[in-house]
């Protein structure tokens, strides 16, 4: 039976044999590593180069892949239920909630946003909190250039949901300075209310003496809720250039686009660099001295430090 058995092997190429000991579930890594490397090495094939690169830049495209589906999908519940509570209440008046249920709307939307999804992309949701990132160095350009992509077309993506569904109720509520307010005050608004956001983004989120694993989407989320119970009758309280951008595109709707892009943007980057630069930068030796003494002096051999 075992000669039957070997002359049988024999008979069978290798490329049938290793198909049917389960070459359906090898992967195609591991195909290299089993089959083609091996022929090089006999010289059957040209020498193939180390498959380590390979992996990183698979690596790495996955992650990215991942955070940015997690950046469309924070966007996304921002435009959608932000947006679509900001239509109900247009519509349905203060039965509907009124400004403060738009306000939690927006709020809720991101708080929960941030605690579901801040474990994978950091939950900015916002390409001006991106932008904070890049210039404080915490995340790189290539992967701020998916974030924004993911984001601008979450926000796109929803508006254009809403417009299908209340279509008949006039379109999309977007960002819209009144018209008695000038562009001008309104990218002052912006700027401030988006600088509130950022900020306790960066106290909660970013700071590690901060509380992120327990409050920072609430901190967070309410931080929303109140810059849009004071600027959401002026301006919208966008403070996102993906809030405006999504409804924008959807409605076709291009009035005082830029305030949305310059408020947040600048708002963001003072927020971000002050928060890093004022709050996280090497602190200096701690000075001591008693109360009573009057006198602060540095403790032995920390002058050293300066």
């Amino acid at each position: 039976m075992r000669a039957l058995e070997a002359v049988v092997a024999r008979s069978v190429p290798a490329f049938d044999r290793l198909r049917l000991e389960g070459l359906a579930a090898v992967r195609a890594l591991d195909l290299e590593r089993l089959v083609l490397r091996p022929l090089g090495h006999a010289g059957l094939l040209p020498a193939l180069a180390p498959s380590e690169p390979l992996r990183s830049v698979l690596r790495m495209t996955d992650d990215m892949l991942r955070r940015g589906v997690a950046e469309f999908i924070g966007a996304f519940t921002l435009i959608f239920i932000g947006g679509g509570a900001g239509i109900v209440v247009a519509h349905f008046g203060s039965s509907s909630g009124g400004l403060v249920g738009v306000a939690l709307a927006n709020g809720l939307a991101i708080g929960i946003m941030v605690s579901n999804l801040g474990h994978i992309s950091g939950g900015h949701f916002n390409p001006a909190i991106t932008l904070g990132f890049v210039v404080t160095r915490r995340i790189t350009a290539t992967l701020a250039v998916v974030y924004w992509v993911a984001q601008l077309l979450g926000a796109t993506v929803a508006a254009l949901i809403l417009r299908y569904i209340f279509s008949k109720l006039g379109g999309v509520a977007g960002a819209t300075p009144v018209p008695h307010l000038h562009e001008g005050k309104a990218v002052v608004l912006e700027l401030i209310m988006t600088f509130f956001l950022v900020f306790a983004v960066w106290a909660t989120a970013v700071d590690p003496r901060g509380a992120f694993k327990s409050i920072a989407g609430l901190a967070i989320g309410l931080t929303i809720t109140i810059d849009v119970l004071m600027g959401g009758p002026l301006t919208g309280a966008a403070m996102n250039p993906a809030r405006a951008f999504g409804p924008e595109v959807a409605g076709h709707m291009w009035t005082g686009w830029w305030v949305y892009w310059l408020g947040p943007i600048a708002g963001a980057l003072i927020a971000a660099l002050l928060y890093e630069y004022l709050y996280l930068s090497p602190a200096q030796p701690a000075v001591v001295g008693t109360p009573e003494s009057g006198v602060d002096e540095p403790r032995p051999g920390e002058t050293a430090l300066d």
